[in-house]
């Protein structure tokens, strides 16, 4: 779960054409105290918050995780897949990972669907193998065995996720903390097994994926950005989430949460919408940085190359337009994000660059979204 206070400062950039037309952009400059990651408690058998039904599901699931994890097929009945996940500094030399899944609420019969994620870190040493253990040990070992095995999981959780009616196909989102590393990521969305079945009914429907997460390291000083995340909407929150609404909504930060979009495919009648955090810039004697934020749009056209389309004003953020109270050795972030009307695009493929510089350290690097505008 994820949580920070955030106080917020608006302002308007131009939007610059060689026609010297000026369009508004709606541009946010947050300021925002360190990102607090509470590590949401892994499934436990024992939760007296859980029905008994619910305590057998998990030992269910975990069960046809581990077998899958050592080979065997995975089903995907329902259409399970992997939608996209963003990356954001957490706490405690950390990173943050809110992810969004898609699954095929009309094959689901129920009301609910379990949602189980484990995080397996792809370079964790082996548990060694069955063979290498004696026989006449395997009884005894078993519980340091099963022990030892649950440590080289990097993080793992469960939800019992009400199924949205008429949402096809039905989101779920939901979050992991971890350190930089590479990761293997295996999700189970699976039906509740009735507690007395029909005979001769089908076994409960059930999917199983696994996804590869490379998780960038922001604690290491050099300048970087979180994930460029485009939104549907970025929406006030009138009041702090309790820790289940957090851990349901993985994107509220602090006092505002994030709608992604899930595809850059945009009509003209859209905004194309933005948001970053800017890690580790070099700070001057206040601890106050010099950063500038460029937003520049080129248009593609299939076998040729890509032409300049436009660009915004430059964004500054140093001691002049940040806020007296902005110290970045206090925990404060730097935000960048803006909200671009597409009115004026003509219809095609377009990338978006955008170029963050540090003035104090000399240092530049940029971020790409490529985005297509249809007539609907």
């Amino acid at each position: 779960m994820m949580g920070c206070s955030i106080t917020t400062y608006s302002g308007r950039l131009g939007f610059m054409t060689q026609r010297r037309r000026v369009f508004p952009l709606l541009t946010l400059v947050v300021v925002a105290s360190s990102i607090a990651v509470l590590a949401q408690a892994p499934p436990n058998k024992d939760d007296k918050k859980k029905t008994d039904a619910q305590n057998k599901e998990i030992q269910n699931i975990v069960k046809m995780v581990d077998g899958i994890a050592a080979g065997q097929p995975a089903p995907n009945d329902l259409s399970l897949t992997w939608v996209r996940e963003d990356v954001l500094k957490a706490q405690g030399s950390k990173e943050y990972v809110p992810f969004n899944v898609s699954v095929d609420a009309s094959k689901l019969s129920g009301g609910t669907v379990a949602f189980y994620w484990r995080v397996v870190n792809k370079n964790a040493a082996a548990a060694p193998a069955a063979a290498d253990v004696k026989k006449d040990d395997k009884k005894d070992d078993k519980n340091k065995d099963d022990k030892n095995k649950k440590t080289d999981y990097a993080y793992e959780d469960i939800a019992f996720v009400p199924v949205a009616a008429g949402q096809t196909p039905m989101r779920i989102s939901r979050s992991f903390t971890v350190p930089a590393g590479s990761y293997d990521v295996y999700l189970i969305a699976k039906e509740p097994t009735p507690d007395k079945a029909p005979k001769n009914a089908p076994p409960p429907k059930a999917s199983v994926v696994k996804h590869t997460v490379d998780v960038p390291d922001f604690w290491n000083g050099e300048l970087a950005t979180s994930t460029v995340i485009v939104a549907q909407r970025i929406d006030p929150l009138p009041a702090p989430l309790t820790p289940q609404q957090q851990a349901d909504r993985p994107y509220a930060l602090g006092g505002m949460e994030i709608v992604p979009a899930f595809e850059t495919k945009f009509t003209k009648k859209s905004e194309l919408s933005t948001f970053m955090l800017i890690y580790n810039p070099k700070v001057d004697s206040a601890n106050k940085p010099d950063v500038s934020v460029e937003y520049n749009f080129y248009q593609k056209a299939a076998g040729q190359p890509e032409n300049f389309f436009n660009k915004t004003n430059p964004q500054s953020l140093n001691a002049q337009t940040l806020p007296p109270q902005f110290d970045l050795a206090a925990g404060h972030q730097l935000q960048s994000g803006q909200a671009v009307p597409l009115a004026s695009f003509p219809e095609g493929d377009y990338r978006l660059e955008i170029k963050v510089t540090d003035k104090l350290a000399n240092k530049t690097l940029t971020r790409e979204i490529n985005f297509t505008i249809s007539p609907s």
